[in-house]
């Protein structure tokens, strides 16, 4: 059986990927989330065991209840401002895809702030254009069938 997908389904298919719960922090003046079933934990700095010819933003490994993760510095990764690290900053530890699977992952941020769920029916994205930042709508999703339906009986 094979299904196919008009432009309006996989518009609607990928604003729903986009909904959930997501864990904010900052960095720099900035908020960013990411999802939270992609964190395994958020812990205070620790010492980091630096790896020789690493990139900037590869602050080296951590021991993670026997396990090595490497941890970058999310500041320097985005290309921001070394800032020094104070009692809000922490290290997030996140299991993202690597080529052999799964893999433990540490991002040093600012602070955490909160766990928002954005129910993200409405929204493709959010764009950052000099300085201010945009809120992509999925104008489909925003403008539903029924308020077409009675716009159209409005107009005539």
């Amino acid at each position: 059986m094979s299904t196919t997908m008009t432009g309006n389904d996989a518009a609607t298919t990928q604003s729903d990927t986009r909904a959930g719960k997501y864990l904010t922090f900052q960095l720099s003046n900035e908020e960013f989330g990411i999802r939270v079933l992609k964190v395994r934990e958020i812990m205070g700095l620790q010492e980091i065991t630096a790896v020789p010819q690493t990139p900037a933003h590869i602050k080296g490994v951590i021991n993670l209840r026997g396990k090595v993760v490497p941890v970058i510095d999310l500041r320097l990764k985005f290309g921001l401002a070394a800032a020094e690290y104070t009692q809000r900053t922490c290290i997030i530890v996140t299991q993202v895809q690597g080529e052999s699977g799964a893999v433990l992952m540490g991002i040093v941020v600012d602070g955490v702030s909160e766990v928002l769920n954005l129910a993200g029916g409405y929204l493709l994205g959010m764009a950052k254009v000099k300085g201010k930042v945009k809120i992509l709508l999925d104008i489909e999703r925003v403008l539903s069938t029924q308020d077409l339906h009675n716009l159209g009986s409005m107009l005539r």
